[in-house]
């Protein structure tokens, strides 16, 4: 995996055509597995794209888009998520209670374009490690189906905290799934290092919406680059 980020990127996309094209992915993504029929655009998008707390990220490996994830930071003052939407009866009264979340939803992998067999799960959701690392966060939440649970159970200690359900734009029902921050976190670094990061890759993938960009804001893994950053 370390030799392998020597070759990813990681962008922050706001619009233009690197936009259409995780829309896109999402698409040929979703309509394969399951998750949503037949659009006339070609593409997935939703209502929580735009959001000023939504961070949306393609995956490029030797250049090219092999997967796309997205985030909110959501807390009591910003509490507007697919999660929150689908699951109000877990979250909200813990947001009330001052708790923040990292909502990752919209992941989606073109399987055809990976560089290796199983690793895109794992160079796209480092950017929920990332992220972890720059909110400091109660918990990440990851909506799922339960089939692929036990890969978020056994590599991230994710704990189940609803019932399978309709969730908001797709078709299979998703259950809501907690993977707790502090303690649990650093215990995952240190069995996966390429899962680290510096403070400034973090600050470059977060600290910065970048709203208004034209272009893309291209970010390369530092894991390699932790131990002396430290």
């Amino acid at each position: 995996m370390m030799q392998l980020l020597e070759h990813v990127e990681y962008r922050l996309i706001t619009g233009g055509e690197d936009l259409e094209a995780i829309y896109r992915l999402r698409y040929k993504s979703y309509l394969r597995s399951g998750m949503c029929g037949p659009l006339a655009s070609g593409m997935f998008e939703d209502r929580w794209d735009n959001l000023p707390n939504s961070y949306r990220f393609g995956v490029y490996c030797y250049g090219e888009l092999v997967s796309t994830l997205r985030f909110h930071y959501i807390s009591s003052e910003q509490a507007d998520s697919p999660s929150v939407n689908a699951y109000p009866e877990v979250l909200l009264p813990r947001l009330a209670r001052g708790e923040t979340f990292i909502d990752g939803t919209r992941f989606a992998t073109d399987p055809d374009s990976a560089p290796a067999p199983g690793v895109l799960p794992f160079l796209t959701l480092r950017i929920a490690m990332v992220a972890s690392c720059y909110f400091g966060q109660d918990s990440v939440l990851t909506p799922v189906k339960l089939e692929h649970s036990a890969f978020y159970a056994r590599f991230f200690n994710a704990v189940q905290r609803s019932e399978a359900k309709l969730f908001p734009g797709v078709l299979a029902p998703i259950a809501l799934f907690e993977i707790p921050a502090g303690e649990n976190m650093r215990l995952t670094l240190e069995r996966l290092p390429f899962f680290k990061s510096t403070p400034m890759e973090q600050r470059l993938m977060f600290g910065n919406p970048a709203i208004n960009r034209l272009t893309p804001l291209s970010i390369v893994p530092t894991a390699k680059y932790y131990r002396d950053a430290a």
